[in-house]
């Protein structure tokens, strides 16, 4: 699967707006990064429930590509470990699992997708593709 290259490399800083205390919000980073696959910043509304080590949460997702993303989180995860995560998301049910590559203390979680089934993947380029075009409007992906 083709998508090309969707937006710029981000940054993050942590911002104590948010109702459980310091967040992760994305800003715009340097021209360069050691990503294959560029991710895209997200606003409030996409966010996904995700269990890790036996706990579970809900997170807003401050970016995501199709091969990870950012998630806001304060909880601390090991490098490594696997996280199974559900998109909260119009575009339908998106389920992936992920393994951590890199944590923000107090901040979130750089998860990077390592299992994604054939009837998610459409859905997750759609969420991508809304993120990328905030001015059309949510398309439902039916289910083959």
């Amino acid at each position: 699967m083709a998508l090309g290259a969707v937006g710029r490399p981000l940054n993050y800083a942590l911002d104590s707006a948010g109702p459980r205390g310091a967040v992760a919000t994305a800003r715009v980073g340097p021209l360069y990064s050691r990503r294959q696959i560029s991710r895209v910043e997200t606003h409030d509304d996409v966010w996904a429930c995700w269990r890790c080590d036996g706990l579970e949460d809900v997170s807003r997702i401050c970016d995501l590509s199709v091969g990870g993303v950012f998630l806001s989180t304060t909880g601390p995860r090991r490098p490594g470990a696997r996280v199974k995560l559900d998109f909260l998301v119009p575009e339908g049910q998106i389920r992936v699992e992920a393994v951590v590559q890199h944590v923000i203390p107090g901040g979130g979680l750089g998860l990077k997708f390592i299992a994604i089934t054939d009837q998610d993947c459409p859905r997750l380029v759609a969420l991508i593709n809304r993120v990328c075009n905030p001015s059309r409007p949510p398309q439902p992906v039916p289910v083959n």
